[in-house]
């Protein structure tokens, strides 16, 4: 799924924007488990959700 960056901070994540217009919180944790290391507002990201409803976002990679 793809994702447009919205908020970011390097010790508490951040806030994303799915495609389809839906919102989600990230957590640092969702940073370090990918290949991320620095990431800006409006930056597009590919995001891997867990199964959890409402989803988590599990990882991010660069678009």
């Amino acid at each position: 799924m793809q994702a447009t960056i919205a908020t970011y901070d390097a010790e508490t994540g951040g806030t994303l924007v799915l495609d389809d217009g839906v919102t989600l919180l990230y957590d640092a944790d969702a940073v370090a488990a990918s290949p991320v290391r620095h990431l800006r507002p409006g930056q597009r990201v590919i995001v891997e959700l867990t199964d959890a409803a409402p989803p988590a976002v599990r990882a991010l990679r660069i678009h």
